[in-house]
């Protein structure tokens, strides 16, 4: 594998003991850069490895929908991981807590990890290294060109990044190796995790129900692959912008929780077709998510108005008093209870189903913006009703979409108009003139859960 998606976090003390690989962001066995780091440092070192993943209650506002998901995934890989004589252990805790006491009892001798641009697992990692005293490595498994390869900073726009991606892509975009059995894990038990403990930890928001048109797990994700390119990859540019035709991959879930790689995803797509037919889809999947992943990593106010560009915190604050048509409080926002069909279908989508369509979700935050106090309260609304009920909510994705629909991250400025100054407008009837209205209005006229 290629060394620049390795860094090394804490030099430690090199000695011997397991290494431990602390999976986070990218929960699967296969296609999995940091899994193949963990596993060749411990055939190097002769040494047992053990894979973990920290539970933790209340993360970033996440319900039993997000836990669900990602906890039969998890319960998968275990399985999966005890075919190749690997432990798979579930930590409860805090990781700066239980993954230091795991190592100390266990007598590790290196650390693994997998990266993340959110703060919130940047101080994880932080707060845990100070206190081991081992190795301790981070292994960007996620990024196709890692994050911190591409860029040494915040980029201005797609266009300013995807150049530099593109340039390296050829370095970055090979096959993967299969993992291998271990063969010196005998000192390591290979336990079962007590799965009715684990889910009974959980004192999560149990309101907002798990979805079932959509399966979890590696296995899921991969054949959720296999149909988009079988079925749907050559009329994507066609059809990804209209939110009535089922013409997206639905794979955004997936590669949130790290229940497949993007890597992976390109790979199959160029086997099936050549770049060109598959050009718009590609941009999606590595320029515009690396993009997220950049701005989270180098701006780390990506989830307030204070980390906007200062034009438009300029614009912005020159329309605050700015008069507004229609005020909805975050109540009215989460019963969908606005003057707008459309917007209310949206919210009422993301609400049912766990996720909201792409061109949708944009329309959403801005009509947040529009329709709230102040650029400050539009943000936080739109944060809280994204990270609560979709699948990939609390994401760089997510975090980004916000911004560049509230703040104009990623975006220029436009036309001056009331209330958004100089950030970009969309309206009900640019909608008409891309889909039908009324049909998606149909297809999510009610919101079952609702509270």
């Amino acid at each position: 594998m290629n060394k620049n998606r390795i860094r090394l976090l804490q030099t430690g003390i090199d000695k011997k003991g397991a290494v431990v690989y602390w999976m986070s962001r990218d929960q699967r066995l296969y296609d999995n850069w940091a899994f193949t780091f963990a596993q060749g440092l411990s055939r190097e070192r002769k040494e047992p490895l053990t894979i973990i993943f920290c539970l933790q209650n209340n993360f970033l506002g996440a319900t039993i929908r997000q836990y669900g998901f990602m906890l039969r995934g998890l319960h998968e890989l275990e399985l999966e991981a005890a075919k190749y004589n690997i432990s798979f252990r579930m930590l409860i805790g805090s990781p700066e807590n239980v993954i230091p006491q795991f190592i100390n009892e266990i007598d590790a001798g290196v650390l693994i990890t997998d990266f993340d641009p959110l703060k919130i697992k940047r101080v994880w990692k932080r707060d845990t290294a100070k206190k081991i005293k081992i190795p301790f490595y981070e292994v960007d498994a996620h990024n196709i060109v890692p994050c911190l390869y591409a860029s040494n900073k915040e980029e201005f726009a797609a266009y300013t990044i995807r150049l530099k991606i593109n340039k390296l892509l050829p370095e970055f975009l090979d096959e993967y190796p299969k993992p291998e059995a271990a063969k010196n894990n005998a000192d390591l038990r290979l336990c079962k995790n007590d799965w009715d403990k684990i889910w009974g930890s959980l004192t999560v928001d149990n309101s907002v129900k798990e979805v079932d048109w959509i399966k979890p797990g590696e296995t899921a994700a991969a054949e959720t692959l296999a149909d988009f390119l079988q079925n749907k990859l050559l009329k994507y540019n066609e059809a990804r912008n209209d939110p009535t035709l089922n013409g997206q991959s639905n794979l955004s879930p997936y590669l949130h929780f790290g229940q497949i790689s993007a890597q992976r995803v390109a790979l199959n797509a160029l086997k099936y077709f050549p770049s060109e037919q598959s050009e718009s889809f590609l941009e999606e999947l590595i320029v515009r998510r690396e993009l997220a992943d950049n701005f989270c990593y180098y701006n780390t106010l990506y989830d307030s108005f204070l980390g906007f560009k200062d034009w438009a915190k300029l614009t912005l604050n020159n329309h605050r008093a700015d008069k507004r048509e229609f005020i909805y409080s975050l109540e009215e926002f989460e019963s969908a209870a606005t003057h707008e069909e459309l917007w209310n279908a949206a919210q009422n989508e993301l609400v049912n189903k766990g996720k909201m369509h792409g061109y949708m979700r944009m329309y959403w935050a801005k009509k947040i913006l529009e329709w709230s106090q102040s650029p400050e309260e539009a943000l936080r609304i739109a944060i809280y009703l994204n990270d609560k009920y979709s699948l990939d909510g609390r994401d760089p994705n997510g975090y980004t979409g916000c911004a560049w629909s509230i703040g104009g991250i990623h975006d220029r400025a436009w036309a001056e108009r009331s209330v958004f100054g100089k950030i970009r407008y969309m309206n009900l009837n640019g909608c008409k003139r891309k889909f039908d209205v009324d049909e998606y209005i149909m297809q999510n006229k009610k919101a079952d859960l609702l509270l």
